[in-house]
C-alpha cells in the first residue's frame, strides 16, 4: 500500500507540490526552540514595521513577530499530528470492530456515531473551549473527541464490504482467528481510505484550533497562528500589516498544502478523479 500511496504523489504534481510545503512548515517548527526567548522577550520596540533586527517586526508589546510565527508553526504542527493519531485511532478502533463484528455491537455504535454527526461539531467545541480553556493537549483530545465519528462510519462500511471478499472468507473457513484476518486481510485494504481520512482529519484540526484562537477562545498562554491573528486584529486600525498578513498566509498555505495532498490521494480510492 504504501508503494501505491508513492507513486501516486511522485505522478501528481499537487501532491508533490503539497509535500514541499508540509516538509517546509516542518523546518520550520523545528526552528522553534531557537526562537523561544525573541518570541517572549518585550523589546519595547512596539509595533516596528520590518527591519533588518525584526525581518517581520515587532508587535504591541515589542515581541519579535517572525519569532512568535515560528512557535505558531510548531503549535499547528502539534494539534495536526495530535488529532491525527488520537481520532484515527478512535475511527479505526470502533468503525473496524463494528464491522468486523455486527450484531449488537455494531448497532450499539452506529446509533453513538449517529449521536455524534447531527452535533455542529464547531459550535461544540466553541462550547466546550469557552468552559474549559482547554489547553494544548486538551483541545487535541477535544477535536479528536468530535471529529473520529465520521471516520468510523466510512471505515465501518469498508470493513463490512471487505469481510465479503473471497480471500478472506477463504482464510476463514481455514480455521483463521479474527486477530490474523483483521491485521492479514482487512487491515491492508483498508490502508489507502485511512490514509486519506488522515489528511481529512489534519486539515480540519489546523482549521478548528485556528479559528477557535482567532475567537479569543483560548490558552492565552499557547502561541499559534490564531492567537497572532486575534492579537493583530485588535491594531488593525493601525495597519500593521506586517504582523497581521503572514499569519494568514501561513495558516492558507498549510491548509492549501494538505487539500492539494488529500485531493492526489483520494485518486488511490476513486481512480476516476485521475481524469478530472
Amino acid at each position: 500500500m504504501h508503494i501505491k500511496v508513492t507513486q501516486e504523489i511522485r505522478n501528481s504534481r499537487s501532491g508533490g507540490l503539497g509535500i514541499i510545503i508540509l516538509l517546509l512548515f516542518l523546518i520550520l517548527g523545528c526552528l522553534s526552540p531557537l526562537m523561544m526567548k525573541q518570541a517572549t522577550t518585550q523589546t519595547g520596540e512596539i509595533l516596528q514595521k520590518p527591519s533588518l533586527d525584526h525581518i517581520f517586526g515587532t508587535n504591541d508589546v515589542g515581541q519579535d513577530v517572525f519569532a512568535r510565527l515560528v512557535l505558531g508553526t510548531k503549535t499547528s504542527l502539534m494539534v495536526t499530528l495530535g488529532v491525527m493519531v488520537l481520532g484515527m485511532i478512535l475511527a479505526v478502533g470502533i468503525g473496524v470492530s463494528a464491522g468486523f463484528i455486527g450484531g449488537w455491537y455494531e448497532n450499539l455504535v452506529m446509533r453513538i456515531i449517529d449521536a455524534f454527526l447531527v452535533l455542529p461539531g464547531f459550535i461544540v467545541l466553541l462550547l466546550l473551549s469557552a468552559y474549559f480553556r482547554p489547553g494544548l493537549w486538551t483541545l487535541i483530545f477535544f477535536i479528536a473527541l468530535l471529529r473520529w465519528p465520521m471516520g468510523a462510519r466510512i471505515i465501518r462500511a469498508q470493513t463490512k464490504s471487505l469481510k465479503e471478499k473471497l480471500h478472506v472468507q477463504a482464510s476463514q473457513s481455514f480455521g483463521a482467528g479474527r486477530g490474523y484476518v483483521f491485521f492479514r486481510h482487512i487491515l491492508p485494504d483498508l490502508g489507502p481510505i485511512l490514509v486519506v481520512l488522515t489528511v481529512q482529519f489534519a486539515r480540519t484540526a489546523v482549521f478548528m484550533e485556528a479559528g477557535l484562537a482567532f475567537m479569543g477562545i483560548a490558552d492565552p498562554r499557547m502561541i499559534s497562528w490564531g492567537t497572532i491573528l486575534h492579537h493583530a486584529f485588535k491594531f488593525y486600525y493601525l495597519e500593521v500589516w506586517w504582523w497581521l498578513f503572514p499569519a494568514g498566509i501561513l495558516l492558507s498555505l498549510f491548509i492549501l498544502a494538505l487539500t492539494l495532498l488529500g485531493y492526489s490521494l483520494e485518486k488511490i480510492i476513486e481512480p476516476r478523479l485521475k481524469n478530472g
